[in-house]
């Protein structure tokens, strides 16, 4: 194994050259991704950083792939703004890159979307050691093949990212939380639906287990004048709960953008779900070796294990469900039946033909 440091672009482009076989990482958060392979070149790519272009009064920002999230949230808050997908792992040292890559997006993308609907133009180094330019630097622009979304989720399979443009929007004056505790998971999920189907321009919506039950927090933002009439229109829909404000508010999605509730060593699945999955998970993995937490109103599963991945992989397959291990380690990323393999496959073909990116 070769591992590079490129400090600029034309130097990604003269190891792309170079290397027969190539991977590429960021900061290195996300580290179930974040592999050695005998024989390929590994390039780390925190030195490929900065922020480029800055327009707020256009709402869109252009930095390079290895600019830490932290120091983009920095010089947006200056004038208001921010990235509402909620980016996770941004304290770990998280990098635009590395985020994109790995396609991952926090609680609050519940209202707003994805990474992938923030992601407007991307730069890459292709197998050629060419650079390529997909997507734009303007909210409005939908012309050509869409080079930017197939970045999303690639895991450096397809090129070496190097530069981002993302749009933006106007950070809420502050952000109030409902917090609600249920005795069963029945009660929890019909919690989450009915949030969901509330017309409240509800933020984030979260569930766990408890130690008695299931929680749910239901977050919203606004300006400070409408916000005490909004949550308490929340908290009379259920007519119970406790209202979170302030340092207190904030920890519970710190906590869940961060996963700082995942014990050191144990690995981190991420799983698309339903609520019918989870209530079939749920009696699957009521031991004290998994915890799990659901995002996005119960379409994003969170599994963590303490023994390795592929030791539940039945379960996974059972649910008919695939997982991408996120953090700790694994023999394999992918677990269960990768739902879109077959596309991929003809994407890879027509942008890596001579496969000199790892697939991990």
């Amino acid at each position: 194994m070769i591992n590079r440091k490129p400090a600029s672009v034309s130097e990604v482009q003269a190891f792309v050259k170079e290397a027969p076989r190539i991977f590429s990482h960021g900061a290195g958060t996300k580290t179930a991704l974040t592999v050695s392979v005998d024989g390929v070149t590994t390039l780390d790519m925190t030195l490929i950083s900065g922020l480029q272009e800055y327009e707020p009064e256009e709402f869109t920002f252009t930095a390079l792939a290895g600019t830490r999230i932290v120091d983009v949230n920095q010089a947006l808050s200056q004038n208001g703004q921010y990235l509402p997908f909620d980016p996770p792992l941004v304290e770990h040292g998280a990098t635009l890159g590395g985020t994109v890559a790995a396609g991952l997006s926090g609680p609050g993308r519940y209202r707003y979307g994805g990474v992938r609907d923030f992601l407007l133009g991307v730069s890459y180094v292709n197998s050629s050691g060419e650079l390529v330019r997909g997507g734009g630097k303007v909210v409005k622009n939908a012309a050509g093949f869409d080079l930017a979304k197939l970045m999303i989720g690639s895991l450096g399979t397809l090129g070496v990212i190097v530069e981002l443009t993302f749009k933006v929007f106007p950070a809420p004056e502050l952000f109030s939380t409902l917090q609600l505790d249920f005795d069963t998971l029945v009660d929890a999920l019909q919690a989450l639906q009915q949030a969901s189907v509330s017309h409240l321009d509800i933020d984030a919506i979260e569930m766990a287990p408890t130690e008695s039950g299931f929680g749910v927090w239901i977050r919203i933002g606004g300006s400070a004048k409408t916000m005490p009439a909004r949550i308490d229109r929340l908290y009379k829909m259920y007519n119970q709960g406790e209202i979170l404000n302030g340092s207190d508010e904030e920890i519970i999605w710190q906590q869940l953008r961060e996963f700082n509730w995942v014990p050191g060593g144990w690995s981190l699945i991420k799983l698309p779900m339903t609520h019918g999955r989870i209530l079939a998970l749920e009696g699957e993995v009521k031991r004290e070796s998994m915890l799990r937490r659901y995002s996005c109103a119960g379409q994003i599963g969170w599994l963590a294990v303490k023994e390795s991945p592929e030791s539940i992989e039945p379960v996974i397959v059972k649910q008919g469900l695939y997982g991408l291990v996120i953090l700790g380690s694994s023999e394999r990323l992918r677990l269960g039946e990768y739902p879109s393999v077959s596309f991929y496959s003809r994407v890879k073909t027509a942008l890596d033909p001579i496969n000199r990116f790892v697939e991990v």
